[in-house]
């Protein structure tokens, strides 16, 4: 018999895998969830308080938001009611209509500083977005579609319109 040179070879070994670190203590899933819900809940109520605070913020912001303006008219004011008062006991009637001309000019420098600025209108081609026209005439001085007179004065903030000029419009001369 012949004897064939055989290895034997053993199987290979086979580790069990070795189990990760496990947690000091068992984790509670319930807790768990629980403690995530508080949080949730937490940061709900935050978000609500948040929103409610902006909402005030802004109404506050936008009911004094004209207050420093306001404060800056009251002196205009104050000199207005010390004219009249002068007015009520004065002799003189010019220096009751010097008064009323520094309390005009009080006010129109006022608004000057603040941006406002006066529509022109009187000679002025119409333009529906600065004059309102209330009225036309016949005029052989003013041409066609051109303001003949202004009855209320018209004043712009930078390039909006805060109050557009009345005016009577020319319907040119008489045929």
């Amino acid at each position: 018999m012949k004897h064939e040179n055989h290895k034997e070879t053993s199987p290979p070994e086979i580790v069990p895998p070795t189990p990760a670190a496990e947690p000091a203590e068992p984790i509670d899933h319930e807790a768990e969830a629980a403690r995530f819900k508080d949080l949730a809940l937490r940061a709900a109520a935050d978000l609500d308080n948040y929103r409610k605070r902006a909402i005030r913020e802004k109404e506050d912001a936008i009911r004094y938001a004209n207050s420093a303006l306001l404060e800056k008219l009251l002196p205009v004011l104050d000199n207005f009611e010390l004219g009249l008062e002068a007015a009520k006991s004065a002799q003189n009637p010019t220096s009751i209509v010097q008064g009323m001309s520094m309390v005009e000019k009080q006010l129109k420098d006022f608004l000057t500083s603040n941006g406002v600025e006066l529509i022109p209108a009187e000679g002025e081609i119409f333009d529906p977005t600065r004059h309102e026209a209330v009225a036309q005439e016949q005029s052989h001085h003013i041409p066609d579609g051109h303001v003949v007179r202004q009855m209320r004065k018209g004043y712009k903030l930078k390039d909006r319109i805060l109050r557009a000029s009345t005016v009577t419009v020319s319907k040119g001369a008489a045929e």
